[in-house]
């Protein structure tokens, strides 16, 4: 999982953290790491997709290595729909045809699978389009987590602020906690208000290595 960083150099360097306010990442880091200068665009699925589980939906997906672990990447027409880190390969893929029961899954390469899985490894940015499954307060708050800058932090009711509901940040937290697409949605980017990393979907240590790897390019960005 932690090809990149140890935990417990990511453990030192996210500790210093005394708050969101005086985090680390907002010290004089202004540059952007190569995966915040990626394009990622969100298409939300039709209401009638939505509600049927994704009926007349072909959607090819496949299990890939990846720098932090082994990732399942899964794409429709339209663009990837799930990236998600498979610690649990067979628990994985029962998750994704429980999230479109109705939908034609295939085990087959696609196109767009090569684009997410550079993008994730930091290489050179290519235009991602996601075509995900939300309700429009989701796909709203996963909209917003594209604005937060790499090796910077949002707290939850930061970024209830940001899209006009600031007293909603426990459904903002709802809406992180569901998001399908790790990395390219930067879901990791928000901490709790006391400076807390808390928890991640894809396991608490993941994120901060992650974080950790972001400041470090963000930091050589400004050397």
């Amino acid at each position: 999982m932690l090809q990149y960083i140890s935990i417990e150099n990511a453990k030192r360097v996210l500790q210093r953290q005394g708050s969101v306010q005086t985090a680390a990442f907002e010290s004089g880091l202004s540059g952007r790491s190569r995966l915040h200068d990626l394009f990622v665009s969100i298409e939300g699925m039709m209401p009638g997709g939505y509600k049927n589980g994704g009926a007349g939906l072909e959607i090819c997906y496949a299990f890939a290595p990846g720098p932090f672990g082994d990732v399942l990447v899964a794409a429709t027409p339209k663009g990837i729909c799930r990236l998600a880190f498979a610690d649990n390969r067979e628990q994985d893929l029962q998750d994704l045809t429980a999230e479109y029961p109705q939908a034609r899954l295939t085990e087959a390469a696609h196109p767009l699978h090569e684009k997410a899985l550079a993008a994730l490894g930091g290489q050179t940015a290519q235009t991602i389009p996601l075509h995900l499954k939300g309700t429009p307060f989701q796909l709203k708050v996963w909209q917003a987590l594209l604005q937060i800058p790499a090796g910077r932090l949002k707290s939850y009711s930061g970024l209830a602020a940001d899209i006009g509901q600031a007293r909603a940040a426990r459904a903002v937290g709802s809406a992180i906690g569901s998001n399908p697409v790790a990395v390219l949605i930067p879901c990791h980017r928000v901490i709790r208000e006391s400076g807390i990393i808390g928890g991640y979907r894809w396991q608490r240590g993941r994120k901060m290595a992650l974080l950790a790897k972001e400041l470090e390019r963000t930091a050589c960005f400004n050397t």
